[in-house]
C-alpha cells in the first residue's frame, strides 16, 4: 500500500480566514485542528472546516504545494476552492 500525503485548506465558519497545511493522515490532522492540538493558529481563529485538499504520493510534492499555496493571494485560494467545490458558500 502506497502512502498518501495531502495538502489541505481549512476555513472558519464565516469564511474569513484560511489555513494551508500538509499531512500524511488527513482525517487525524483535521481532528487535531478541531481539538486545538498542535494548532495554535487554527485554534485562535477557529479554523476547523476542511474546504479543499489535494492528494499526493510524495511528501515533498505535498510540502511544495503547501508552500506554493501559502504564497498565493486569498482570492486565488478561494478561486481554487470554488472550482473544486462550487456549492461552498464564501
Amino acid at each position: 500500500m502506497k502512502l498518501k500525503f495531502y495538502c489541505y485548506i481549512l476555513s472558519n465558519k464565516n469564511r474569513t480566514t484560511l489555513y494551508v497545511g500538509y499531512t500524511s493522515d488527513l482525517a487525524k490532522r483535521i481532528e487535531a485542528h478541531k481539538k486545538g492540538i498542535r494548532a495554535l493558529f487554527t485554534k485562535k481563529y477557529n479554523v476547523t472546516e476542511l474546504v479543499y485538499f489535494e492528494e499526493f504520493t510524495n511528501i515533498d510534492l505535498a510540502r511544495n504545494r503547501e508552500k506554493q499555496l501559502k504564497n498565493w493571494h486569498k482570492e486565488w485560494k478561494w478561486n481554487l476552492i470554488k472550482n473544486s467545490n462550487p456549492n461552498l458558500k464564501h
